[in-house]
């Protein structure tokens, strides 16, 4: 459970931190009277430290969990981020028509191919396409999206400041001016591994549905289709080759029951997006 959330929960002033005794904060976060005073000592450490003024000059939006802007739908999680630290149009998280287009790092051009062919219908419904800003697939759907006129979100494993991987700077940097960046992590954290299990449930979180181009049977977009799951969201996998390695994670899926796809029709029509234009 994270703990600043559960701080902000009993007071939206984390300013009253500074106040609180520390048993009523090992108290509120279930923690040793040891941690609580460490906690009140790393608060009055970094107090003074103008963060509003660095953000301010760098354009980039923290969005805490109780700002009304704060997406509801990561509320629903195990674990939601306390603060979202955005850089871009902070509209798009209020759009409900988010979906997630994942995939291998090793992506092909079968990948592009199948973006290119699902995004158009998505994209006419006013869809904001979901990615990790990886390396492979999910850089291939920020793109494409953007080619199409379309709008991205791209949740990062890193701070602002840090962008990963180093090569999609240029997408980020156009991202960053038209589209929408989104992390947890504060704008000076540096990548690390284990970051990027955690951005998946943001991911997932973020959006009704989620689709898979290609991806070998064990990794990490397959873990973001177990959130997926777990959080109650439509599963989509694109089929492929028999004899293609990045085709085990999606044919695994679709045995565990993901919709197999091939037009970004059959997506509308599972979300009940045609199915509500054909009443108009």
């Amino acid at each position: 459970m994270n703990k600043i959330k559960l701080l902000m929960e009993h007071s939206s002033e984390l300013a009253l931190l500074e106040k609180m005794s520390t048993q009523k904060i090992a108290t509120i976060l279930n923690i040793s009277q040891e941690r609580a005073i460490h906690l009140r000592q790393m608060y009055q450490k970094f107090v003074e430290t103008p963060f509003l003024q660095m953000y301010k000059k760098h354009r980039i939006t923290p969005i805490c969990y109780t700002d009304p802007n704060y997406p509801l739908n990561l509320k629903l999680l195990y674990d939601p981020p306390a603060v979202l630290y955005t850089k871009g149009d902070i509209s798009l998280l209020q759009n409900p028509r988010k979906l997630a287009i994942i995939g291998s790092r090793k992506a092909t051009n079968y990948s592009k191919m199948s973006i290119e062919q699902l995004l158009p219908p998505l994209l006419e419904q006013d869809f904001v396409i979901v990615s990790g800003l990886a390396k492979g697939a999910d850089a291939l759907a920020h793109q494409i999206t953007m080619n199409l006129g379309g709008r991205t979100i791209a949740v990062l494993g890193t701070g602002l400041f840090h962008v990963y991987p180093k090569e999609n700077t240029r997408i980020s940097d156009e991202m960053e001016n038209s589209q929408l960046l989104v992390t947890e992590y504060p704008p000076y954290i540096t990548p690390k591994k284990w970051n990027f299990p955690m951005r998946n449930r943001i991911i997932s979180g973020l959006s009704v549905g989620v689709v898979i181009t290609e991806a070998q049977e064990k990794s990490g977009t397959v873990s973001t289709m177990e959130h997926a799951l777990e959080n109650g969201k439509e599963i989509f996998a694109v089929p492929g080759s028999i004899f293609s390695e990045l085709s085990t994670g999606p044919h695994s899926l679709i045995l565990e029951g993901a919709k197999p796809v091939w037009s970004g029709y059959q997506i509308l029509e599972e979300l009940n997006i045609m199915h509500e234009l054909k009443k108009l």
